[in-house]
């Protein structure tokens, strides 16, 4: 170095020392003129640039100093002062980069405190201002694995009495003990790890066709914890010599929970998963031999449970281990092990009730499969077969889906819940479901031919079929393999014998007495005998109690039907599925004609064989399926009960019950057909009596038992056994097909018609594929059966369907058309998404979309094609409440349109565009409506109703009330069947029925059920309309909940209101003070600008809660009420009218002649506000009746008396005055003035005896015969004495054969008689 370099240097060091740094800085530009690697020049240059702001610069001359010494201690001081430059300028991963260098350079030279100090450094930067793993690698640097321990270990032992001597106190600490460390890490790496997993979650679950969110989750997880450290971390602090017991078990713990969860994650088609495995096994067979607490247990033997209860007791495994072993008997512990063990054992009062122990446990382990297959053997035990269903369905989906997760079948648990699956299925409400637990029995002895529950179970199948050498096989070969003895040889050698004696009598009876020689009992020959012993043995037997009334009934001499009836009825009271000795019962009870004990035994015959349902529904309560019943008789009790009661709808719902089992009754045809009559369904009735009428003309035709489309069936498949590919077979099958799905679905044997509709659309697969010109057909039959499909709300065999739409999916992909392009995008059905019926539906329109494409070119083709694929769209919109919806809609009348165009005169496409334009265009709908009507010959017709009706909907539509009502009476007046209106109760019945199948098809209608209410309420069953109400008071509640919708919250104020009336008549008074003040409450405070419907319901909900009041004895109140009732009712006089006749009727109930002076009063105060106010005047005049006050009485209209008396209540008032006066002269004379300005109005009133005599004595008897014998049978009930029986036998003679008379006679003497 020259003399004028070391000038310029020493010039620039004093400049820096000065702090003028430019000075510096062209001092040092100067020296590396001269000598351009001049390592002083660059670190001045660097600092001076520093000082100036100019950080960029400053680097780049920190860099290259460090660049020319860097195996130097020069070196090490130019790192400083760029970590210097980054700390100031805020680059901490540039300074975390440099601080690492400098460490690697101190741990080069061995100078082990410089290295100890930059390395706290940077882990203070990186916890200040780095990310968490950034951290951990920091950490990282202090563990044995780290390139700098070699140099870090050999600072001295830390004084933790003296921390600040050293500055390397931190490091000095974590290189001696680095447990703490360790434990950080894990911490940070754990949290960091769960941030990881969650973000990416969130980010990847919104894309499209991604895999499921548990899926999902497990794919980054094996992307995280494949990658992780944590398990080898785990490990070092298991390793470490300062890790405590307590931190040891914690870890293992972790360690085992960390790569169960890989594990579980992981592909089945990994190999690492084999591997990983095996490692989990090593380290739970460690944990277990040296008796370490653990939350699960490790096997399932005893020796691994009592391990288990011993060393975590209050688990609730533990404790449901506990009250299973109390439950069998099995000890807890063995008696060798120990006296330690005596706590654990000791029986607590809450043990005492093994059952409740279990299943409060259990509640807490629903995930547990060893805790699933303990319940399901405990319900097994306890013969709670439906429970048992449900709990072995979990434990074989917790079975699959451990198998799933660790790649390991574990096929004896899978067997066991089986087994019990199965054994459930045979014995509830056997053999309903017997087809579903053979399948299951089959699978279990293909893996075990020995396994004996399986040989016994599909014996009770066989045996419930009558095919009794394979049942007695069976149980043969399960008591050969069950030591002698036990519970299950004895009842296994039993219907081994039993099977026997149905086949060979004499070996099956030795067998029999075998069995009772086994049972240590000493039984007599006889059966009566048997029977006896059998019940001194076990009385609450009711099998023995049958068979001892059939032996009473049938054996006996002489016999003896008192004591059988007895025997029947303790049989069937002890067990309601004692099948027999109901029928018998019911058989007892229908020839004494005691119709309430019929009923009775029917029904709980019916709860016994499981109803409709067969035990069997879902979690929301719905039916899974339709059964056919094993009582055909119970259904036909039923029916004729309530045919009797003149409850017409459950009488055909029973008859149509019991025609499932015997569609050949034909006595049940007839029985059906009157119930259809007497219900107003005159159609239905002349179906139902023709199929009468056909059973009985075939009879003597035993050919054709079955129905024509399954013959039809039949016929195509033995067709296409020899010719699979005969294409016009496959065609008549698959419509063959498709009209059996429609017929069944129509039946409502939805499991059948869903299976049918599949079977349609297969076929229809196979003939697309076997030749091209039939195209068209295929997929018009295929769209058919996939719409039918569409209407179903829940798939029976999802799987199934599932594969046949993927199927139809995957024909009919790359061949959509333009012409629905924009309207229709259809979702993708993953296996993770549950099936719909609008992924049918969205596969019927795709199919119906290529018809059109592969079809005929000719009009009427092409018409009915795009007619079919405008309602499909137009079903789909329906559905679809996106954007979209507008567009499909639009699109599907476009296409309508289009057929018309092709087939102008199809009535049916007039008919569907009215419904389509109904809502949005009704001046459109009214005129596709008139072309419907121009073209159809049906609706040409004018007895064919339903035109008119749609005409008049169209009318009201469109504000046309007057033509409306011109409309709807021309329809009424047809002679095709329309639901009434009338007041007589037999005419509301087919409205009744009508709208109670739409509330069984829709329960879920608020509006439905609140009209079937009021319906009941007129038809007299006030109790079931008060439960219908409710549940439409619950479903608005929901409703008004989700939307705050004002309508709404009227319609929930309306039905409270009703309910609180019926509520009234059934005499629960408080409730309905309840619901009329929650109504009351929810009206708003009252103005005068109300509208009428608010003040109608204010005025009957302040007058309701009044006679509640009144009811309940509190006067006072109910008073007050009345009044403000009044005082609301305002100026109309009609509402004033109304409260103030219930006002007067109120008062007068009460009694004191105070309050009955102050009716009257009210009534006079409103008639001379409202002189034509009948019914005040008829309350008057009826108090002045009962008070023998002449003056009131006169108060009665005489002027325009048929105008404002429509009920004829005056002439009733007027003849029951003059008969309380004694005068029936008066009396008489006023009836006939009655009869003779109305001679079809006579009006009698059978708890009226006086009137009804007066005015039975003026009808002539001469005129005509029938009203003759119909007018005596009236006469003689309503008379007494002589005379009655004169009529009754007068009424006999004009008509021996007559059923009526006699039963009027038998009347009249019984009444005298008593």
């Amino acid at each position: 170095m020259s003399s004028s370099t070391k000038t310029k240097l020493k010039a620039a060091r004093d400049a820096l020392g000065k702090k003028c740094y430019e000075e510096a800085r062209d001092a040092a530009f100067q020296v590396l003129d001269y000598e351009p690697n001049n390592y002083n020049a660059h670190v001045f240059l660097g600092l001076a640039f520093l000082e100036l702001g100019q950080h960029d610069k400053s680097e780049q001359y920190y860099r290259k100093a460090i660049e020319l010494k860097t195996d130097q201690i020069l070196g090490w001081q130019a790192s400083d002062c760029i970590s210097q430059l980054y700390e100031r300028s805020s680059r901490w991963d540039a300074l975390s980069e440099a601080l690492q260098h400098m460490m690697q350079m101190f741990a080069t030279t061995g100078d082990a405190i410089k290295c100890a100090e930059t390395l706290q450094k940077l882990v203070s930067t990186r916890r200040d201002h780095g990310t968490r793993q950034q951290v951990v690698s920091a950490l990282y640097y202090l563990l044995p694995d780290s390139p700098l321990y070699a140099t870090l270990s050999t600072l001295p032992s830390p004084d933790p009495t003296n921390p600040t001597s050293t500055s390397t106190f931190d490091t000095q600490t974590a290189i001696h003990n680095s447990l703490p460390v360790i434990e950080e890490i894990i911490s940070i790496s754990e949290r960091d790890e769960e941030a990881v997993i969650k973000n990416e979650f969130d980010k990847r679950r919104t894309r499209l066709g991604g895999p499921s969110p548990d899926q999902l989750k497990r794919d980054i997880g094996v992307e995280v914890w494949g990658a992780s450290k944590l398990p080898s971390i785990y490990q070092e602090v298991l390793n470490h010599p300062s890790t405590s017991d307590d931190l040891r078990r914690s870890t293992e713990a972790k360690l085992i929970r960390y790569k169960q969860q890989y594990f579980y994650a992981l592909p089945t088609t990994s190999s690492e998963k084999d591997t990983l495995g095996l490692e989990l096994d090593e380290l739970i067979n460690g944990v277990v031999i040296i008796g370490v607490p653990m939350t699960f247990p490790a096997g399932y033997g005893l020796d691994y449970l009592r391990q288990y209860m011993r060393l975590l007791p209050a688990t609730p495994l533990a404790r449901l281990l506990k009250g299973y072993f109390l439950y069998t008997g099995t000890p807890i512990f063995e008696e060798d092990e120990g006296e330690n063990d005596d706590e654990h054992a000791k029986i607590t009062p809450e043990d005492k009730d093994s059952f409740d122990t279990i299943m409060d446990t259990f509640g807490s382990l629903s995930d547990s499969i060893l805790a699933s297959r303990i319940v399901t053997e405990v319900y097994l035990q306890e013969l709670d077969y439906t429970s048992v269903i449900n709990i072995a369905e979990s434990g074989l989906e917790l079975v699959r889906r451990h198998e799933k997760d660790t790649g390991r079948k574990i096929c004896q648990v899978r067997k066991a819940f089986q087994v019990g699956l199965a054994t459930a299925l045979v014995h509830l409400y056997p053999p309903k479901h017997h087809a579903r637990a053979l399948r299951l029995l089959d699978d279990v002895l293909n893996l075990d031919p020995n396994n004996v529950d399986a040989l016994i179970g599909r014996g009770y199948i066989l045996q419930h079929a009558r095919k009794w050498e394979e049942a007695e096989v069976l149980f043969a070969k399960a008591v050969s393999l069950v030591p002698v003895g036990a519970e299950k040889s004895v009842r296994a050698k039993e219907e081994s014998a039993w099977c026997l004696s149905r086949s060979r009598v004499e070996h099956g009876v030795q067998e029999l007495k075998d069995v009772l020689n086994d049972l240590e009992a000493e039984f007599r020959h006889e059966a009566f005998s048997h029977f006896i012993n059998s019940l001194k043995s076990d009385r609450t037997y009711a099998p023995s109690y049958t068979s001892l009334g059939i032996y009473y009934s049938e054996f006996a001499d002489p016999p003896d039907p008192n004591r059988a009836s007895k025997c029947f009825q303790k049989a069937f009271e002890l067990d309601p599925r004692e099948a027999d000795a109901a029928r018998r019962l019911a058989e007892g009870f229908a020839d004494e004609r005691e119709w309430d004990l019929v009923e009775v035994v029917a029904r709980r015959t019916i709860d016994g064989e499981g109803g409709l349902d067969a035990g069997i529904q879902t979690g929301d309560g719905v039916v899974v399926g339709r059964y056919l019943p094993t009582n055909a008789w119970a259904w036909k009790a039923v029916g004729v009960v309530e045919l009797t009661r003149r409850n017409y709808a459950p009488s055909i719902d029973a008859f149509q019950v019991a025609l499932r089992a015997d569609p050949e009754d034909q006595l049940l045809w007839l029985r059906l057909g009157e119930a259809y009559s007497k219900a107003g369904r005159h159609a239905a009735a002349l179906r139902a009596l023709a199929r009468a009428h056909d059973l009985e003309a075939r009879r003597l035709d035993v050919h054709r038992q079955t129905s024509r489309l399954v013959e039809a069936f039949c016929s195509f498949e033995s067709i296409l056994e020899v010719r699979p590919k005969e294409i016009g077979v496959l065609m008549s099958l698959a419509q063959t097909q498709l009209d059996l799905a429609r017929q069944e679905r129509f039946s409502g044997f939805s499991a059948r018609a869903e299976q049918s509709f599949l079977a349609a659309i297969t076929t229809c697969h196979t003939m697309s594929q076997e030749s091209s010109g039939y195209g068209g057909v295929a997929w018009k039959v295929a769209a058919d059966s996939l719409f039918g499909l569409s209407k179903t709300t829940a798939f029976v065999d999802e799987d199934n369907v599932r594969e046949v739409l993927s199927r139809t999916n995957s024909l009919l992909r790359g061949h959509a058309s333009t012409r629905i392009a924009r309207a229709f995008s259809p979702t993708s059905a993953t296996d993770e998404v549950p099936l719909t019926g609008r992924h049918a539906l969205e596969a019927a329109v795709a199919a119906y979309d290529y018809r059109i494409t592969v079809s005929s070119t000719e009009d009427i083709a092409m018409g009915s094609a795009l007619f079919d694929l405008g309602i499909a769209l137009y079903a789909w919109s329906t559905e679809d409440k996106s954007s979209g919806h507008q567009l499909a809609s639009e699109t599907a009348t476009s296409l309508l349109k289009q057929a018309l165009q092709k087939e102008p005169g199809n009535a049916s496409y007039w008919n569907a565009l009215g419904s389509m334009y109904f809502m949005d265009k009704p001046k459109a709908a009214q005129h596709a409506y008139v072309k419907a009507l121009e073209h159809d010959t049906k609706i040409l017709d004018p007895d064919y109703t339903l035109a008119w009706v749609g005409q008049a909907l169209v009318a009201t539509a469109n504000g046309d009330d007057s033509d409306a009502r011109t409309l709807f009476e021309h329809a009424v007046s047809l002679t095709a069947d329309v639901v009434s209106g009338g007041r007589d109760n037999e005419e509301l019945l087919p409205a009744f029925f009508v709208l109670n199948r739409y509330v069984k098809r829709c329960p879920r209608d608020p509006c439905a059920l609140h009209l079937l209410g009021l319906l009941c309420e007129r038809l007299g069953q006030i109790e079931q309309g008060a439960e219908w109400i409710s549940r439409a008071i619950t479903l608005l509640e929901a409703v008004y909940e989700e939307t705050e919708d004002p309508l709404v919250e009227r319609q929930f104020t309306i039905a409270h209101a009703n309910l609180a009336r019926l509520r009234v008549g059934l005499c629960d008074h408080a409730g309905a003070l309840e619901s009329f003040e929650t109504a009351l409450g929810l009206l708003a405070v009252e103005s005068p600008d109300d509208d009428s419907e608010t003040k109608v319901l204010r005025v009957q909900t302040l007058f309701g809660s009044g006679l509640a009041h009144f009811k309940l004895g509190d006067l006072q109140s109910a008073m007050t009420t009345f009044q403000s009732a009044l005082d609301c009712s305002g100026e109309d006089q009609l509402l004033r009218g109304h409260v103030t006749v219930l006002l007067a009727q109120a008062m007068w109930a009460i009694g004191t002649d105070e309050f009955k002076e102050s009716a009257k009063a009210v009534l006079l105060d409103c008639i001379s506000t409202d002189p034509e106010n009948l019914m005040a005047i008829n309350t008057l005049a009826g108090m002045g009746i009962l008070t023998e006050d002449d003056n009131l009485i006169q108060s009665l209209p005489i002027e325009r008396r048929q105008e404002l008396d429509p009920g004829r209540d005056v002439t009733y008032l007027l003849v029951q005055h003059h008969l309380s006066q004694s005068d029936v002269e008066q009396a008489t004379r006023i009836a006939q003035k009655a009869l003779h300005i109305e001679p079809s109005n006579l009006q009698l009133r059978p708890s009226d005896l006086p009137t009804t005599q007066a005015m039975l004595e003026i009808h002539s008897l001469e005129e005509n015969i029938t009203e003759a014998k119909e007018t005596l049978d009236l006469a003689a009930i309503a008379g007494k004495g002589k005379e009655a029986l004169r009529c009754a036998q007068k009424s006999v003679m004009l008509d021996p054969g007559r059923l009526q008379s006699w039963r009027t006679l038998a009347y009249v003497r019984a009444r005298e008689a008593s």
